[in-house]
């Protein structure tokens, strides 16, 4: 397997695992900003955000929101950063949007960051630990319906037949 995220998806690279369900995997960075930095990858490879599937994006962000929250709650950060690079600067061509806890006075500036690693495998295993345990109580968010308009129907369009 050529993409080292499919192979993280398929179980045969090792991967210190979050959340994993049918839309998406998300694993801890092996080189992360701060303990805590989780990537979210789709299942299936597709190299862009563009390349997503329109039905895909949102089961998909729906997955990085509850990482999101559950990486804040977690690792007791005071908020997070949720980015995505599409070619320029990504480092490997599987889309994968990037959450990292952040707090005040955390040394980021910019976006030119200095990476760390875990100190071990036991270290990486406690965090990814923290954060799945973080995850039960960060539901998944439903849909949100569409807003009505003036005429109590969608909006731009009638009330009903």
């Amino acid at each position: 397997m050529d993409c080292v995220f499919c192979a993280v998806v398929a179980g045969t690279e090792p991967a210190h695992r979050v959340l994993d369900d049918g839309s998406a995997v998300a694993f801890l960075d092996r080189r992360p900003l701060f303990p805590g930095h989780v990537l979210v990858v789709p299942r299936a490879h597709h190299p862009t955000l563009a390349d997503l599937p329109p039905a895909e994006v949102g089961p998909f962000f729906l997955r990085v929101q509850r990482v999101a929250a559950a990486v804040e709650l977690g690792m007791g950060a005071a908020g997070s950063f949720v980015a995505a690079n599409n070619r320029i600067s990504q480092s490997v061509p599987h889309l994968h949007v990037h959450v990292v806890p952040r707090n005040p006075k955390d040394g980021l500036r910019g976006f030119f960051w200095p990476r760390g690693k875990y100190p071990d495998e036991a270290g990486a295993a406690e965090v990814a630990g923290r954060l799945r345990a973080a995850l039960a109580p960060v539901a998944p968010v439903a849909p949100v319906a569409p807003p009505e308009g003036p005429a109590g129907g969608p909006t731009g369009g009638p009330a009903g037949p």
